[in-house]
């Protein structure tokens, strides 16, 4: 890979990031609980970051380690992998917790 792979990869990263604390504006984890299309939607989209995540270069990450790599590329992994057994409180902390701060390191890494 290269660093303009690895450039496009933290911009998908960021979009999806985005793209789940889109999915739940305006809406509560009873809404994520309750309806199987926005869980589905949220899952898909942190799926996407996990993707990329795990796309990027070792070398890439090391430059970037405020950004919890493991972290995400295994949440990505759970979430394929245990699709029957998710747990929407951790969907939820990872939407209200763990993307906005994400999204903040994606942004500031993107604009040097």
């Amino acid at each position: 890979m290269t660093a303009l792979n690895d450039d496009i990869r933290l911009r998908h990263m960021l979009d999806a990031a985005k793209q789940a604390i889109a999915f739940m504006a305006g809406r509560s984890k009873l809404s994520l609980d309750a309806d199987a299309m926005l869980l589905l939607a949220v899952v898909k989209a942190i799926e996407i970051v996990g993707e990329a995540a795990a796309k990027i270069t070792k070398e890439r990450q090391a430059d970037i380690p405020q950004i919890p790599w493991p972290q995400i590329i295994s949440m990505r992994n759970r979430l394929t992998h245990a699709y029957f057994d998710i747990d929407t409180d951790v969907v939820w902390q990872t939407i209200v917790e763990d993307l906005p701060e994400l999204i903040r390191e994606l942004e500031t890494v993107i604009d040097e």
